[in-house]
């Protein structure tokens, strides 16, 4: 059930929205362990965003996911979705923010009920 929610001022094109819902999932997945079938990537272009006082190209995410968080596994994806941001919309990793949250399966809802 890892989510990740990605956000960005870059308008972004259907073919490399796809390329980045792919890549991300992939990423994810394989970071955390966690089957591909249970991965969400949500992308939202065009979005105003102004980083350090400019609009300059930037993004924020934030990746929810019941466990299998902690410091090593953060600094891999965060370094991971950087990296995709960077080469499909040329952001620099230093204009992009990550927020992490581990949730308790009472707290994240699937298929009519909870985990």
């Amino acid at each position: 059930m890892p989510t990740l929610n990605l956000f960005t001022n870059i308008p972004v094109d259907a073919v490399t929205c796809s390329d980045i819902l792919k890549d991300a999932t992939k990423a994810v997945a394989k970071i955390l362990g966690k089957p591909e079938s249970y991965v969400m990537i949500l992308l939202n272009s065009g979005v105003p965003i102004a980083f350090a006082g400019t609009e300059e190209p930037a993004a924020y995410g934030e990746l929810i996911s019941i466990g299998g968080l902690g410091a090593g596994v953060n600094g891999k994806l965060s370094e991971t979705i950087a990296e995709i941001l960077q080469i499909k919309l040329s952001i620099d990793s230093s204009r992009f923010y990550i927020k992490f949250y581990d949730s308790p399966r009472p707290f994240f809802g699937f298929n009519g009920s909870t985990f």
